[in-house]
């Protein structure tokens, strides 16, 4: 009996376990609120305590995709790829410029020092690291993703894994945020961050602090 065949479905679905992996949040902030507390108005302790446990669940759920990945399809996510070239570092730095602009744009000021402004220091360490383990499962839905398409289209120049981000994190905050403009710049950022996993080629060790700082700053 020989062995089964990969498709692009097998890849797919590690994509769409990474996206479930968000959906923990809600569970836990369901579990909060039947414990009395009031998720929509955390007081410091508890936002703490909420970032803490959503940040190892998010871990070990992303993990988690990794073995499945690599059980159902042999694939080495961690596997080492070349070297990349002087254009690549420039059209990284190019991600990066248009990224902090677009946020800028829409928070009307630069993101990172906004949030520093707003909170103790104790709270911008916490959510920073919980935006750590969020970044992690916005990576593997675009690697997982870019892989599904690669085998389906035997093109592996289009970032694939950032459009199926951009289509489920745009169509999410359109359902979430009840705005089609946040939707709309969530779905464009996704394709930043895939394409951005193109030009690391696809090398992981590498795409994965930087699709983490695109998504942080």
């Amino acid at each position: 009996m020989g062995e089964k065949k990969v498709t692009g479905f097998d890849f797919l679905w590690c994509a769409l376990y990474a996206c479930a992996a968000f959906a923990i949040e809600l569970l836990s902030q369901f579990v909060e609120g039947k414990m009395g507390v009031d998720v929509s108005n955390y007081s410091a302790s508890q936002n703490i305590i909420h970032w803490v446990i959503t940040t190892v669940l998010w871990v070990i759920a992303g993990i988690i995709v990794i073995y499945i990945g690599k059980k159902t399809t042999n694939f080495d996510i961690w596997e080492r790829r070349e070297k990349l070239k002087r254009w690549q570092y420039v059209a990284l730095l190019v991600c990066f410029v248009v990224n902090i602009i677009a946020k800028y744009l829409d928070w009307n000021g630069f993101k990172v020092l906004i949030e520093w402004n707003s909170k103790e220091p104790i709270l911008f360490i916490f959510q920073y690291i919980y935006y750590l383990a969020e970044g992690f499962l916005i990576s593997l839905v675009i690697v997982y993703g870019q892989k599904a398409f690669e085998k389906w289209f035997n093109n592996d120049k289009i970032p694939y894994g950032g459009i199926v981000l951009g289509l489920i994190w745009g169509l999410f905050h359109i359902l979430t945020k009840g705005s089609v403009l946040v939707g709309i710049f969530s779905a464009v950022a996704g394709f930043l961050f895939g394409t951005a996993y193109i030009f690391t080629n696809k090398d992981y060790r590498k795409a994965l602090p930087i699709i983490t700082l695109l998504f942080i700053l």
